[in-house]
């Protein structure tokens, strides 16, 4: 009996450690000591010192590495690729706009995975206009309390965990507060969304459902530098930016690729893989977006990977507990968006998304936007609450935590409005 309780208490004692191995550091004096990569020097160890340079020889080698180090490779534009206006109305939203839902299928097979793109653009200006692209993470109906908006007829998440459940009515407009839909149109910007669990559903099913099994036999999976769900929603993005440009309402060279949390890391890896974007926005992305990996502050690279092993591809795994190993970080990921105007931001009480780690990433990223002939981030620290410095590549932070609040699109459209209002 005594050897069974000194087990016990063996056993407990391990698992305290563990558990205190893997807690969240959330102290910046246990930050450990790291080294950056230089986004501008390459693999071979030659400086980059021509916009030309970056172009034609580093920019490809970064982002090469990060389709083989984190995201993961993905297909192009599928060959097959058909765009349907399901329903339109010029008199939505009591006459501020227009409303427009399109279904994108990727096959000639309707039963077949397929996105729903939900639209709506402002009234009173001239068209084509500037649009706001993002996905959504609880249906197009959740965005406005539009009754015409199609229930999403696709999996999706529910608040106990991963279980398939079918959309409400109760459900129309529970995340207004995330998408201030009247503002933007009063802003004269358009906005379109599309429900992420249409391209990729957001639990670990070994990738036979969603946009994957398109492209993989039954039981197959993904290489491990092939796309996780990151690479899938990204190319959604993509997706809905080809019927963007299609549609004569829309400015198809001025749409702004925009995400919050795990679908701000998505918008960044978007804005990276296809220059089409003309600006690019990430909202407390944190690890596996905008913060730096190396800090290790917040969520890590073996957290992340642990609690979702979708989203990346495996070869993001070598990394957990081994991030100097990485040879990149995300101030390169973030540089891959240059010289297009791009900006990160945080909120003070979102530690686990590190926004420390974001401004970091961001300053270490201008060195890219400023031998491109763009405005770097003029900040040595980080900046006030609330400021929105004027530069290409920008940084600002919000009190409060993990969310995308009015106050956000304002700064979103005020970006917009810097870089290319008239």
């Amino acid at each position: 009996m005594k050897r069974a309780i000194r087990w016990s208490v063996v056993i407990l004692a391990l698992g305290i450690f563990c558990a205190a191995a893997h807690a969240a550091n959330y102290d910046e004096s246990k930050v450990p000591d790291y080294t950056l990569p230089d986004p501008l020097v390459m693999s071979n160890g030659e400086q980059v010192k021509t916009a030309d340079t970056w172009r034609k020889k580093r920019r490809p080698e970064v982002l090469d590495l990060f389709q083989k180090y984190v995201y993961g490779k993905a297909p192009g534009r599928p060959a097959y690729l058909r765009f349907e206006v399901t329903e339109m109305s010029d008199d939505a939203l009591d006459g501020l706009a227009t409303r427009k839902q399109v279904s994108i299928y990727f096959t000639e097979d309707k039963e077949r995975p397929r996105m729903d793109l939900l639209i709506y653009l402002p009234n009173d200006v001239e068209r084509p206009v500037p649009c706001f692209i993002g996905l959504n993470f609880s249906g197009n109906h959740s965005i406005e309390n539009d009754p015409a908006i199609k229930l999403t007829d696709q999996w999706m998440r529910n608040r106990k965990g991963t279980k398939n459940h079918r959309a409400t009515e109760e459900a129309r407009g529970t995340s207004d507060s995330r998408w201030p839909v009247k503002e933007i149109m009063k802003r004269g910007y358009g906005v379109a969304t599309a429900y992420y669990g249409d391209i990729d559903p957001d639990y670990d099913d070994g990738f036979q459902n969603g946009i994957h099994s398109l492209y993989y036999e039954p039981g197959e999976k993904p290489a491990p530098d092939e796309w996780g769900s990151i690479g899938a929603w990204a190319w959604g993005l993509s997706r809905g930016l080809d019927y963007l440009e299609h549609d004569e309402d829309v400015n198809g060279d001025r749409v702004f690729v925009m995400g919050h949390s795990r679908l701000g890391k998505t918008a960044l890896w978007a804005g990276a893989r296809d220059p089409r974007f003309a600006l690019v926005i990430s909202n407390c992305s944190g690890c596996g977006g905008a913060a730096l990996s190396r800090r290790a502050y917040g969520e890590t690279v073996a957290r992340i990977n642990k609690s979702f092993p979708h989203w990346f591809c495996d070869n993001f795994n070598k990394f957990n507990d081994n991030e100097e190993e990485l040879p990149v970080d995300q101030h390169m990921l973030i540089a891959l968006s240059a010289p297009r105007p791009t900006l990160v931001c945080s909120a003070k009480k979102d530690g686990w998304a590190d926004p420390r780690g974001e401004f970091l990433a961001t300053k270490h990223a201008s060195p890219v936007f400023e031998l491109l002939g763009a405005e770097g981030l003029p900040l040595d620290e980080m900046p006030e609450l609330g400021r929105l410095p004027k530069s290409t590549v920008s940084y600002r932070i919000r009190a409060g935590g993990h969310d995308v609040k009015l106050q956000d699109w304002h700064a979103y459209m005020d970006f917009a409005d810097y870089h290319y209002g008239e």
